[in-house]
């Protein structure tokens, strides 16, 4: 599940690059409250939620196997 996390706010941080991306395009000053919203909204996963991956990455590099080594009829 780690995994699947990470990815999904990996793929999160891509989409919230774009949003600013075309914010900063259409609105260089940001001078447009709801582009304001948008890139704080951008900033604020980048700074609370992103860095969310590495602990969650750490839980599939140690490669337990404490599921993997349980036989099917257990399940």
């Amino acid at each position: 599940m780690s995994s699947l996390q990470a990815f999904g706010h990996t793929v999160l941080a891509w989409i919230w690059l774009d949003v600013a991306l075309v914010v900063l395009h259409q609105d260089a000053t940001v001078s447009i409250a709801s582009n304001q919203g948008k890139l704080r909204a951008t900033a604020y996963f980048y700074h609370y939620e992103l860095p969310k991956i590495g602990a969650w990455l750490q839980v599939v590099k140690t490669a337990d196997l404490t599921c993997a080594q349980m036989g099917e009829d257990a399940f």
